[in-house]
Order: C-alpha cells, then structure tokens, then sequence
C-alpha cells in the first residue's frame, strides 16, 4: 500500500458557523466570510457548510444561500455543501439552487448530499410537514438530481432551469457504511463524518475502495475524511481551547441547545464520567496540539486511512484562535513539502 504524506493531499475546511455567546448570526457571517478568505490564501481546497436546523449554536441551515454568500467574497476556492440534507428538500430545488450557485460562480460549487435530517424529528415535520418521502428515498433522490444535471433534453417534462447541463460535482456524505456502498455503487466521490461519528469510519472507507465502480464524472474512487483540529502555538494552549469542543458535545449528548462557549481551564465537574466517557468516543478523531503534535498525530491518521483528502472542522471559541488553527496546519504542509 502506497503510504501518503500530509503535505501530498489537499486540506480542507468544514464550516458549521458557530454563533457564539453573546454573539448573534450575523456575527458568525462575518467569521465565516472571513476564515474562507484567510483559508484560500493559505492553499486550502474547498469551504464546506453543513445544514444543521433548530441549534442554537450553528448558523448554517440556509446552507446554499451562505455557500453564495462566501464564493461571492472568495475567488479560487471551491464552496459547496457538508451537506445538504436531503430528505429536507425537493431534489428539483436542490438542483435549482445548486444550478444556480455554478452558474453565478462556475467550476467552484461542491454539492455535498447527506441522508440524515441534520435535526431532531419534530424540526424535520416543521421542514417537510410531513414525514413522506424520507431517509429511504435517499439513493432515488440522488438519481433524480443526477438527472436534472444531465444535457439538455428539451422533450423532459421535468426541467431544472438552470441545472441541465452543468457539471455540479456530487459528493456522497456517510457516518455509516451505507453512504459508502451508495457513493461506490454510483461511481462518486465519498466524505466519511468521522468528526463525530468514527466508529465505522474503516469499515466505510474499504467498502467504498473494493466496491467502487468507474463512473463518467469519476473513474478512481476518491475518499474524504474529516477530522477535528485543535491547533495553537503549544499543546498546552490547544487543550485549554478544545474545552470549547468539550462543551460543544457535552450539549449534544444531553439534547441541550446551547451556543458556542468559551474554554475554560479544567472540564472537571463539567460532566459526569459517562458523559466524559461519551464525548470522547464521538471526538476519536480530534487532533489537539502544538505543531509537532498535530503533524505526527493526523500523519497517523492518514497513515491508517489512506484517505485522498482531509477535512477539518476546528471548535474553537475565539475567531482569531480558530484562525491560527488553520493557519498552523496550513503552514506544516508547507514545511513538508520544503516550500
């Protein structure tokens, strides 16, 4: 097996929007357009979004809508969707809209598409209003927006305007090993969420390689993993900001919405021992660290994976830290390469 080296993939960014304490979203806005810009500087590949509905604590559920926002503020790098929740939407509109987006700003949108409602169930009724046409539809809904995107046929009843004809890159998004066998059924490139859920992220990712079947807008099977990244100038400073990521999930393993809290210097007496337990088995994949840690450890990670690209999702309360963050990983990509 060909072993990768960090500075031989692409880095990339998955973006929730955290609205912070005493923040409000159109703060976080501003963070986002501004981390996108800092990011495509520094050589990063493409900004993701993720639709989340009904928390606190995330500003992103008009994913399309922001991904025009932060392409209208950038210039190289690819935006798109980490992902856009499927069974919240019409695939003629995702088509529409994500038709939309390549036509405004072409060759630079990413359609990421995930099965899940990215919500609890009495929001995915407030969204659908009702609960036809759900989870199990996935795989017929990516054929129809496939569809919408194929050439031009003026005889289709059914016509994504604009849409036909666009080359809109579709990504499958997994925690499973379902997206898997989808995503190498279909012949499409695949991004694993082992950022909170890792559990079958090795088991997706082998059954996506060996099951792979070559497709027109893909010929080799090209895997994505994310990860989250905790980075600062010393491992002492990176594990004093990733309690803001401690937090984050303690609120997800008690249904608590809450936005996003600033570090605090110890976790303990913050959670119980089964939370603490809980929380660390979702954040398996987190890299928190100095420079030195966070290279040695994601190069373990990429060692294990043999992933073509890694995605990075940093919880990290202050914009200008988080920035650091990014900016840190971006710089040890560029020490092993010798440029």
């Amino acid at each position: 097996m060909s072993s990768k080296k960090l500075a031989d993939i692409p880095l990339s960014v998955l973006d929730l929007v955290p609205v912070l304490t005493e923040k409000t979203p159109a703060d976080s806005f501003r963070n986002t357009v501004d981390l996108a810009q800092h990011v495509e500087r520094w050589g990063y590949k493409r900004y993701w979004m993720a639709e989340h509905h009904n928390m606190a604590g995330i500003a992103s559920s008009a994913t399309s809508i922001l991904i025009g926002h932060v392409a209208r503020e950038t210039f190289t790098i690819r935006v798109g969707s980490g992902g856009v929740m499927l069974p919240n939407h019409a695939p003629l509109i995702v088509a529409e809209q994500f038709g939309t987006l390549e036509s405004l700003y072409p060759g630079r949108i990413d359609l990421g598409l995930g099965r899940a409602p990215g919500t609890d169930q009495l929001t995915s009724m407030a969204l659908r209003r009702d609960l036809r046409g759900a989870v199990d539809d996935f795989p017929q809904n990516v054929e129809e927006i496939r569809q919408y995107f194929a050439p031009a046929d003026p005889t289709a009843r059914v016509r994504a305007v604009p849409g036909e004809g666009l080359e809109v890159p579709i990504w499958i998004l997994g925690s499973s090993t379902y997206g898997a066998q989808l995503a190498a059924y279909l012949g499409l490139p695949y991004a694993f969420a082992s950022h909170f859920a890792p559990a079958s992220l090795h088991a997706a990712l082998k059954l996506y390689k060996e099951n792979f079947r070559p497709s027109e807008s893909l010929q080799e099977p090209y895997a994505l993993a994310c990860v989250n990244v905790v980075a600062a100038d010393t491992d002492k400073e990176a594990e004093f900001l990733a309690t803001t990521m401690y937090m984050s999930f303690l609120n997800v393993v008690r249904g608590t919405a809450k936005k996003m809290q600033p570090p605090v210097e110890s976790m303990d007496g913050l959670w119980d021992t089964s939370e603490k337990y809980s929380v660390l088995q979702m954040l398996q994949y987190s890299f928190i660290g100095g420079p030195t840690t966070v290279q040695e450890e994601l190069q373990g990670f990429l060692d294990s994976t043999q992933v073509d690209e890694i995605m990075v999702n940093s919880h990290i309360y202050e914009h200008a830290a988080r920035l650091r963050s990014y900016e840190i990983l971006s710089q040890l990509q560029d020490h092993n390469t010798g440029r």
